[in-house]
């Protein structure tokens, strides 16, 4: 009797606490915490000088009824020298070139600042900018990585969840 009062115990003092989790007590969104799992960023480095902070959150796993399609991802970039980001459909010089393992994107279009994933980050600024990125879907392993002739970028990199 004594071990069963103690089992007893020890279940229910385990099953209390399993419900809760580091997002429970801040009041976010499904879509938040699934955004703040998959944001990365990286220092855009020029020489040994940092030369601005490059963001992007994986919109397939946040909304994957709606974007299940292609690869997409929302990126935000702080630069201190304005640069133009690679057009797809443009023939314009490159100066800064969003790649998914390699390959260009489908699809850049550039958001305002307050826009309808705004709520996804915890950073929301009038100095950066913000797009919306498609690549055709490549695997299950993703590196995002921004490229610029005088500028390094570390590799984002994601991991497609097993279906």
């Amino acid at each position: 009797m004594r071990y069963f009062f103690i089992i007893t115990t020890l279940i229910l003092l385990f099953n209390g606490c399993s419900h809760n989790n580091a997002f429970t007590k801040f009041g976010v969104t499904k879509e938040q915490e699934l955004s703040m799992s998959s944001l990365q960023s990286s220092k855009i480095k020029l020489g040994e000088k940092v030369d601005g902070v490059f963001s992007a959150i994986y919109l397939n796993e946040v909304y994957p009824d709606i974007f299940n399609q292609n690869e997409y991802f929302y990126v935000y970039l702080y630069l201190k020298d304005a640069k133009k980001m690679y057009d797809p459909n443009s023939l314009d010089d490159i100066e800064l070139a969003l790649k998914l393992n390699g390959k260009t994107p489908i699809k850049i279009k550039q958001l305002p600042n307050e826009n309808q994933f705004s709520h996804l980050s915890s950073t929301k600024n009038e100095w950066s900018r913000y797009y919306i990125v498609a690549f055709k879907e490549i695997g299950k392993k993703l590196n995002l990585t921004l490229e610029s002739g005088n500028s390094s970028s570390a590799v984002l990199k994601y991991k497609k969840d097993e279906q």
